[in-house]
C-alpha cells in the first residue's frame, strides 16, 4: 500500500525557469487551483447566460448559492459590508470547489497545502485590516481595548488582544488545512484495508469500503463545511473593523 501522505506531494506539470530562485512550474496544485476557479465562474456565468422568469434547475440552484452567501454577509457581517461580497463570494466559491474537486479519484486538494490556505488567510489578515485602518484611523487601536476594561488591566488586555488578532491568519489557516488533510488521510487509510482483508472473503474486504463510502460522504460535507467556516470568520472578522466590537 502506498503512503498515505503520498497524495499530498505536489508535482510539477509544466517545467519552467526559475525566477529569482523561485521554482515558478505549474504544478498539480495550480492546475487544481486553476479549475477551482474555472468552476466557480461556469456556475454563475453559464447557468444564467440564458436568464428566465420561471427559472431551470441550473439557475434555481445558482441563485439559491448566490441567496445563501449574500444572506451570509448580510448576517455576519452586517449590511455595510456588502461591498465586500465580490470577494467573500469568490473566497467561499474557489474554496468550496478546491475541497470538492480534491474529492474526485486521483484529483488534488490543494487547500490540503498549508502554503496555500494561509496565503488565503493572510489575504483575509491584510483586507480586514487595510479597511479597519481606512474607516477608523488611528482609532482602529481602540478595537484592542474592549469598552469598560479596568485602565489598570489595559496595557495587558491591550497585548492579548494584539496577539490574537495576529494569530488570525495561523487558526484560520491551520482549521481549514488541518481537516481536508486528516479527512483524506483517514479515506486512504481505510481503503488500504480493503486489499489485505481480500484474502478472508469477499465480505471481510467489503467493509473497508463500506465505511470509506460513508466517510467520503461526511467529507463532502466537511468540504462544505469548512469553506462556510472560513467565509464565516471572514465576514465577523470584516463587521469587526467596520463596527469595533
Amino acid at each position: 500500500m502506498s503512503s498515505p501522505l503520498q497524495q499530498f506531494e505536489i508535482k510539477p506539470l509544466i517545467s519552467l525557469p526559475q525566477i529569482g530562485g523561485l521554482d515558478v512550474s505549474f504544478t498539480n496544485a495550480s492546475l487544481f487551483m486553476a479549475l477551482s476557479a474555472v468552476v466557480s465562474v461556469a456556475l454563475v456565468t453559464l447557468t444564467l447566460r440564458q436568464r428566465a422568469l420561471v427559472p431551470g434547475r441550473w439557475q434555481a440552484l445558482s441563485e439559491i448559492y448566490y441567496s445563501f452567501i449574500a444572506g451570509l454577509v448580510k448576517d455576519a457581517a452586517s449590511p455595510e459590508a456588502k461591498r465586500f461580497f465580490p470577494f467573500l463570494f469568490t473566497l467561499f466559491s474557489f474554496i468550496l470547489f478546491g475541497n470538492l474537486l480534491g474529492m474526485l479519484p486521483f484529483s488534488f486538494t490543494f487547500t490540503s497545502q498549508i502554503i496555500i490556505t494561509f496565503a488565503l488567510a493572510a489575504i483575509v489578515f491584510v483586507l480586514v485590516t487595510v479597511v479597519g485602518f481606512a474607516r477608523h484611523g488611528l482609532h482602529f487601536f481602540a478595537y484592542f481595548v474592549p469598552e469598560g476594561t479596568p485602565k489598570a488591566m489595559i496595557p495587558v488586555i491591550f497585548l492579548l488582544e494584539v496577539i490574537a488578532y495576529l494569530v488570525r491568519p495561523i487558526t484560520l489557516s491551520v482549521r481549514l488545512f488541518a481537516n481536508m488533510l486528516a479527512g483524506h488521510i483517514l479515506v486512504k487509510v481505510i481503503i488500504g484495508f480493503a486489499a489485505p482483508l481480500w484474502a478472508f472473503g469477499m465480505v471481510p474486504s467489503l467493509l473497508p469500503l463500506l465505511g470509506t463510502s460513508l466517510l467520503i460522504g461526511f467529507e463532502i460535507f466537511i468540504a462544505g463545511l469548512q469553506a462556510y467556516i472560513f467565509t464565516l470568520l471572514t465576514c465577523v472578522y470584516l463587521k469587526d473593523a467596520i463596527h469595533l466590537h
